[in-house]
């Protein structure tokens, strides 16, 4: 009798403690799922940061004399957009614009002078407004440190033993022959650019004249030792004060100013990210971080 007293109160404290473990279960709230609201935003958002972080890349064509330069703002310029890739095309003015007529792809094109931006706007490959002048420049008479040069400027540069010269569709070719034709050491010309390198080897009496498709050759030229003296841009120097001797700066009132103009170039094979890519680096070589930097390297960014 005892034993079934016994059961009958285990059986109770059994289905007492099952009963009290049913209502606490169902005493518990369930989680309450994400609002719908919520989670398309987080999409939303998601979406625009894989839009904004899209690669693309721009093609920029730069004068030779710009490569150091625009090597750092690419560097500054990626910091902020690393999905942007920027390649370079570093050449004359003039092969980079025989390039962009030819049709290679271009996005941007930063001259040495005005004279291949005017036909590039006049045969419309430029991209209307786009166009603005960015620095100034100087042509300086270079040589090695202790080279024993007797040659002191373009007056006398018939002194030197060899000479490193660009050709006359280079801009500071062009530049040379101007500054030469005005102190009278060649014949007026309507086109200095025309002018041999022959016929100014002559004018200076018979010297070796080493005609270079670009400055940077020159610059190799006479860093290397194969010329005595060469002409150059001052901006060309920076990183070589230590191994070259500026023997002149001469004046833009024998040059003229060497103004570098940048404008975008139509670009047909270009997307709409590559387009607003390139929209956007041609605004930041114009703003006043990239200012600085081209006075770091020697430019002059006060023009009219």
């Amino acid at each position: 009798m005892k034993m079934n007293m016994t059961k009958k109160w285990i059986a109770m404290l059994l289905t007492a403690a099952l009963a009290a473990g049913m209502t606490g279960c169902a005493g518990e709230k369930e989680p309450v799922p994400e609002k719908s609201s919520e989670k398309a935003k987080n999409e939303t958002a998601e979406s625009k940061e894989n839009e904004a972080s899209e690669e693309t890349e721009i093609q920029v064509f730069i004068a030779a004399s710009l490569n150091t330069v625009m090597t750092e703002l690419a560097e500054k310029y990626n910091e902020e957009h690393p999905e942007v890739k920027i390649v370079y095309n570093a050449d004359s003015s003039g092969t980079l614009m025989t390039q962009i007529e030819e049709g290679y792809a271009c996005d941007l094109f930063f001259s040495a002078a005005q004279k291949q931006m005017d036909q590039l706007e006049n045969d419309g490959f430029l991209v209307d407004g786009t166009r603005a002048d960015v620095v100034n420049n100087q042509v300086v008479v270079v040589t090695l440190k202790d080279s024993g040069t007797a040659v002191t400027g373009l007056a006398d540069l018939g002194e030197a033993e060899s000479i490193a010269l660009a050709g006359g569709s280079v801009p500071v070719g062009k530049y040379t022959r101007q500054a030469m034709v005005n102190l009278g050491m060649l014949p007026e010309t309507e086109d200095v650019s025309a002018i041999t390198t022959a016929e100014i080897s002559e004018a200076l009496g018979g010297v070796e004249i080493s005609e270079q498709d670009n400055v940077s050759k020159v610059l190799t030229a006479v860093v290397e030792g194969s010329c005595e003296v060469g002409t150059t841009y001052y901006s060309d120097t920076y990183g070589y004060e230590e191994e070259l001797d500026i023997l002149e700066t001469v004046p833009y009132d024998l040059t003229g100013n060497v103004i570098y103009p940048i404008a975008q170039v139509k670009n047909t094979e270009a997307d709409e990210a590559q387009t607003k890519a390139a929209e956007a680096f041609l605004a930041y070589i114009l703003s006043d971080e990239a200012k600085a930097v081209f006075d770091a390297y020697y430019f002059d960014t006060e023009i009219e």
